[in-house]
């Protein structure tokens, strides 16, 4: 589905990404760990358009797609819930999902989406009409979630969905990507944390300095330290 090849993206001067390949078959969990500033986001900004790329290839469903407008991708079925999830605060639960919906023509299937995706995270049902600061980080954690599956998008990208959310929200937040990924709906996910990785991951790269050093299968990597010592460098080295 997602096909990533030599993909280098830079900053000016600082190169954020370096010929990196990456590969999202149809139906999987590909996670992407790495530490803060491995090029995680840069990573799903470029796939996503927001940042053009300066060499490589991205493909998505076998066209090409570097340097695509956002919205062209968003209809194409690319939908990206970024870091710190970027709800509209003082708008109300009902009108972010709205915004999830504008680019959508078929009318008549979204309230049937609506209904299905408000069945999946209960409390967005119970706070419609509430604002949405008022809802808690996990609670906007899945507003966020919610207004980006009413793209009904193919692959579905997230970036650091545990971020800033206590253990038990964490649990709650994976446990509706792995119904979401069950029904057959494409995750591409970012973390820092490996912690809950491996139980829903089809697969898991491992980024560092803005280079793939490790990836493999979830299976392969949970009977072992591989992904440990890939995450803080061999031999416990940290980044140079």
């Amino acid at each position: 589905m997602l096909d990533i090849s030599e993909l280098t993206v830079r900053y000016g001067k600082l190169t954020a990404l370096e010929k990196t390949d990456i590969r999202v078959d149809e139906g999987e969990a590909v996670f992407v760990v790495g530490p803060n500033g491995a090029g995680k986001s840069t990573l799903l900004k470029t796939v996503a358009g927001l940042l053009r790329p300066a060499g490589g290839r991205i493909a998505f469903e076998g066209q090409s797609i570097a340097g695509g407008a956002p919205e062209r991708l968003c209809r194409r079925g690319l939908a990206l819930v970024p870091e710190g999830r970027h709800i509209f605060r003082t708008l109300t639960v009902e009108e972010n999902l709205l915004v999830g919906m504008m680019i959508r023509r078929d009318r008549a299937a979204v309230q049937d989406d609506l209904e299905q995706i408000l069945g999946l995270f209960p409390i967005l049902r119970e706070r419609f009409r509430g604002v949405a600061g008022n809802l808690s980080g996990g609670e906007q954690q899945q507003l966020a979630i919610a207004r980006a599956l009413l793209q009904r998008p193919r692959l579905l990208m997230i970036d650091e969905p545990s971020l800033g959310l206590a253990p038990l929200v964490i649990d709650q937040v994976y446990a509706s990507l792995k119904e979401l990924n069950a029904t057959g709906l494409t995750l591409l996910v970012v973390e820092q944390s490996t912690a809950r990785v491996l139980d829903l991951a089809t697969r898991v790269y491992v980024l560092r300095g803005g280079k793939v050093v490790l990836s493999d299968t979830a299976e392969a990597l949970a009977s072992g330290d591989a992904m440990e010592e890939a995450y803080f460098g061999y031999a416990g080295q940290a980044d140079a």
